[in-house]
């Protein structure tokens, strides 16, 4: 049995809680910046009038960077140390928010996904830093408890997030709707589009300002240098060891359906959830709105289940708690599915209750035991991330087909989130299972 009453920001006598307090803060910094993003899949299918699928290479480019900087994150980890490879993070965050104003000037789609992956670089840098930086500061024991615990804070941040992309953007974009944008003239449309961008990349910037903050915060704050002792790098061995550990190797799969279930729901509420509302009877913008406050109810209860989760964690076995929850999602998808009404997105936003353990719990029991090599391991689970960049398209390809099976493809198109909660509790059952013997 795990004592209930450890600290787990106390070990050896050292006290990790400072910085502990500013790593969790860069968590929820992250979380700004990805639920900023997924609503920008339909603002800049509307912006540049593209298909759903051309707007979702926002989130190709955005996790992308992900997987390109994880494995160059680790090594320069290895070589230096975590605080190194957090404050190189914040610095690529933002230059690449910063990148959104010549972006602008230019007016074309593609520099804005070159400013998202050089963001995204940061974020890669970031995430393979902080985690398995906050798996250290403390007792092995109770590394994966505080990590949901610092991971409960990420979710605050995309709520921030979703909450300036709905007021700051959404709801100042042009009032006009994607078929009466085709129907302007070029001169016409270079105006709409031009206000548009303006309104879009203010929130960036202000972002990038916050960021250069936080850069020099921990720049000057005295950090401990946990497992930052080895600077070696043996990069084929190491890697050779830690896919020899059946709960890495499976983890890394896990975590890219994981994150990929996780892009889905939030990227395609605003789809889900506008095509319902438009039957009603409402505008587009409206529709796209109002699916936006669903989303952000969705976070309000993903952060809130975290915090329970993280709770529940002191008395069930983590690989045990992921089964539970990923089956409980693949149900609530179901319902996604099969209804065509406001039922079906009251089921989408409740998914969001079962995801809310899963990124740090696989991320946990994935690095348990790795000591030294969580660094490059860590850049594994990274690139897992890989997974919100490749199936998010697929999904948007059938989203574009309208009609699918005589329902709507939308709905069709959540099969794909179906299987990935298949995959995630498949491995917390040969997780707790593998403990059990």
């Amino acid at each position: 049995m795990p004592d209930r009453n450890r600290s787990i920001f106390r070990s050896g006598g050292v006290n990790y809680l400072v910085p502990f307090i500013l790593i969790t803060a860069c968590f929820a910094l992250w979380g700004f910046a990805n639920d900023i993003t997924n609503p920008m899949v339909k603002a800049f299918s509307k912006i540049f009038r593209m298909s759903v699928t051309e707007g979702a290479l926002v989130q190709v480019a955005f996790y992308g960077g992900y997987f390109a900087m994880a494995f160059p994150a680790a090594i320069f980890i290895r070589r230096y140390s975590y605080k190194a490879g957090i404050m190189l993070g914040l610095g690529l965050y933002a230059v690449g928010a910063f990148m959104f104003l010549p972006a602008k000037m230019i007016g074309s789609y593609y520099p804005f996904l070159i400013a998202y992956f050089i963001l995204t670089c940061g974020l890669s840098f970031l995430e393979t830093s902080a985690n398995p930086y906050i798996l250290s500061m403390g007792d092995e024991e109770t590394s994966t408890r505080r990590l949901n615990f610092a991971q409960s804070f990420n979710p605050m941040g995309s709520l921030a997030g979703m909450w300036v992309a709905m007021n700051f953007i959404q709801a100042k974009l042009s009032p006009l709707d994607t078929g009466e944008r085709a129907m302007l003239s070029d001169a016409e449309f270079e105006a709409v589009k031009q206000a548009d961008l303006g309104v879009l990349i203010t929130p960036y910037l202000v972002i990038g300002c916050v960021i250069v903050g936080m850069l020099l915060l921990i720049r000057f704050t005295p950090m401990p240098r946990n497992q930052d002792r080895s600077h070696s790098i043996d990069f084929v061995p190491t890697l050779k060891r830690i896919f020899s550990m059946k709960h890495y190797r499976e983890g890394v799969v896990a975590q890219f359906f994981y994150v990929g279930v996780q892009i889905m729901c939030w990227t395609f509420i605003i789809q889900y959830g506008t095509r319902i509302f438009m039957e009603q009877g409402m505008t587009e913008k409206a529709a796209e709105v109002l699916s936006q406050r669903y989303n952000i109810v969705a976070m309000i209860i993903f952060c809130s289940s975290r915090f329970i989760c993280t709770f529940l964690l002191k008395y069930l076995n983590p690989g045990r708690l992921l089964m539970i929850m990923a089956i409980a999602g693949g149900a609530f998808t179901v319902g996604v599915i099969a209804f065509q009404n406001v039922y079906g997105m009251y089921c989408l936003v409740a998914v969001s209750a079962c995801m809310s353990l899963m990124f740090p719990t696989i991320y946990g029991i994935a690095l348990k035991g790795l000591g030294e090599d969580a660094k490059f391991g860590a850049a594994r689970l990274i690139m897992a991330i890989l997974g919100g960049s490749i199936l998010p398209p697929m999904q948007a390809s059938i989203i574009d087909m309208g009609t699918l099976f005589n329902m709507p493809a939308v709905n069709v198109s959540f099969i794909l989130p179906l299987l990935c909660f298949v995959v995630v509790a498949l491995y917390g059952f040969r997780s707790f299972t593998r403990q059990a013997a």
